[in-house]
C-alpha cells in the first residue's frame, strides 16, 4: 500500500471524526434551544420554585451551556450518556435494549435488497435501452415516488388483513423458529426493501453506465473480449467505489429512516425509541439516539470512501 493511499485513508478518518464533532455541537445546540424548561416539565405545573431550582442544579441545567456540553460529551465518550428524564433509567440501558432490534432489521433488509439491487443495476446498465432496462427504470421510479408509509399501510391491508399471510405487528423477541422469523420480519423488510432496492439499483446502473462508456472498456470490446469478461474483469472492479457509495448511502437510511416502518408495525427499534423520547421531551435520550444515527451514517460513508480509494489502481501503484 502506497503512502498516498495511507494519507488519503487517514484524511477520510480525520474528516469523519471532525464532522462528528460538529454534529455533536449541532445536536446539543438543537436540543437546548427547544422551548420550555425540562425541570418544570418533569415536576409539573404545581412544582414550587425551590423544587425546580433544586432539580435544575441536579441536572446541571444551572451551569453555562459550554460546560454542560463538555459534561455531556465526556459522558457520551465514556459510555455514560446520562439518565432518562422520564423513567430515571440509564440511557445506555434503554438504547442497549433497542439497538440490537434495529440492527437485526437493518441486517435482514440489507441481505435481501443489496444483492437484488446490484444485480438489477448491473444488468440494466449492460442491457441499457432494452425492454428490461425500460421496465426496471419505470418500476423503480414508480416505487421511489410512493411514500414509505403508504407502502407499509398497503402491505398491512393486503398481506395482514385481507390475505392473513403475515401478522400486522412485528417484534424481535421470543423467535424460536425460522418460519416465525420469516413471518415477523416479512412485512417490515418488504417495505424497506422496496425503496432501498429502487434507490440502490438506479445509482448502481448510473455508475456502471459511466464505466462502460470509458475508453479502456471500449478498447477491451474492440479487442474482441466477451461481454461477460468486459463486465466482470474490466468494468465491475473499477465501479466498486461508486457502488460502495450507493450501498452506503442506502444502508445509512436503515437506522434513522426506518421510523415510519417501526411505528406502523410497532417494531421495538431505536427509531421508535427516538420518537417516544421526542414526544416526552427526554433530551438525554434524544441526544444519544441522534448521535448514534449520525455516527452510523458517517461510518458507512467513511467506509465507502475508503473502499473507493483502495479499489482505485492509479492510487495503489503511485
Amino acid at each position: 500500500m502506497s503512502m498516498v493511499v495511507v494519507r488519503l485513508v487517514l484524511s477520510r478518518i480525520a474528516i469523519a471524526i471532525l464532522t462528528l464533532g460538529f454534529v455533536s455541537v449541532a445536536v446539543f445546540v438543537g436540543t437546548e434551544i427547544l422551548p420550555g424548561d425540562v425541570a418544570e416539565a418533569i415536576l409539573g405545573q404545581g412544582a414550587t420554585p425551590e423544587a425546580v431550582a433544586g432539580l435544575r442544579a441536579a441536572l446541571h441545567l444551572d451551569q453555562p451551556a459550554h460546560i454542560r456540553y463538555f459534561l455531556w460529551l465526556g459522558g457520551l465518550l465514556s459510555g455514560d450518556p446520562g439518565r432518562s428524564l422520564v423513567n430515571n433509567l440509564p440511557v445506555a440501558e434503554l438504547i442497549a435494549s433497542r439497538l440490537p432490534n434495529s440492527l437485526m432489521l437493518a441486517a435482514v433488509t440489507a441481505v435481501v435488497c443489496v444483492p437484488i439491487a446490484l444485480t438489477l443495476g448491473i444488468l440494466s446498465a449492460v442491457w441499457r435501452g432494452s425492454l428490461f432496462d425500460r421496465a426496471a427504470n419505470f418500476l423503480t421510479t414508480s416505487i421511489v415516488a410512493v411514500p414509505e408509509f403508504l407502502i407499509a399501510t398497503l402491505a398491512v391491508i393486503v398481506f395482514a388483513v385481507r390475505l392473513r399471510w403475515f401478522p400486522a405487528l412485528s417484534y424481535a423477541a421470543g423467535i424460536i423458529s425460522l418460519d416465525q422469523f420469516f413471518r415477523l420480519f416479512a412485512l417490515p423488510v418488504f417495505t424497506l426493501s422496496c425503496v432501498l432496492t429502487a434507490w440502490m439499483m438506479r445509482m448502481t446502473r448510473a455508475a456502471m453506465i459511466d464505466t462502460l462508456r470509458s475508453s479502456y472498456v471500449e478498447m477491451a470490446v474492440l479487442k474482441g473480449a466477451r461481454p461477460m469478461r468486459v463486465v466482470l474483469t474490466h468494468a465491475l472492479p473499477n465501479t466498486i467505489g461508486p457502488i460502495a457509495n450507493a450501498v452506503a448511502l442506502s444502508l445509512s437510511y436503515l437506522l434513522g429512516g426506518a421510523i415510519i416502518v417501526e411505528i406502523v408495525f410497532n417494531y421495538p427499534g431505536l427509531a421508535r425509541l427516538l420518537v417516544d423520547a421526542v414526544s416526552t421531551r427526554d433530551m438525554p435520550l434524544v441526544q444519544a439516539c441522534v448521535m448514534i444515527f449520525c455516527s452510523a451514517y458517517l461510518y458507512l460513508l467513511m467506509l465507502a470512501d475508503i473502499a473507493g480509494i483502495l479499489s482505485n489502481p492509479r492510487l495503489r501503484h503511485r
